[in-house]
C-alpha cells in the first residue's frame, strides 16, 4: 500500500472507478440478456423496446471508456440484426 498522499488519492479514486465501471458491465449484461430473452420468445415489441435501452447504456459504456467503441459497436450491430430478423 502506498504511504504518498498522493498515491492514497490515487487509490482511492481507482477503487471508486473499479465500482462504477463493474455497475456499469452489470448493468450492459443484463440488458443485453433482455434483448436476447425477447428474441427468443419472438415478442418483437418487448425486443424492440428492449434494444432501444440496451444501444443507450452500450453507447454511454463506450463514451466513458467502460468498455471499447468497438466492442459497444458490435454488440448493439448484432442485437439489432438478431431484432430486425422477428419480421
Amino acid at each position: 500500500m502506498a504511504n504518498h498522499a498522493s498515491a492514497l488519492k490515487r487509490h482511492r479514486q481507482s477503487l471508486k472507478a473499479r465500482a462504477r465501471n463493474r455497475a456499469m458491465k452489470t448493468r450492459v449484461k443484463n440488458l443485453v440478456k433482455a434483448v436476447r430473452e425477447a428474441v427468443e420468445e419472438k415478442d418483437k415489441e418487448r425486443a424492440q423496446e428492449a434494444l432501444k435501452r440496451a444501444v443507450s447504456v452500450l453507447d454511454k459504456a463506450a463514451t466513458k471508456k467502460v468498455i471499447h467503441w468497438r466492442n459497444a459497436s458490435r454488440r448493439i450491430s448484432r442485437l439489432e440484426l438478431a431484432v430486425n430478423k422477428l419480421d
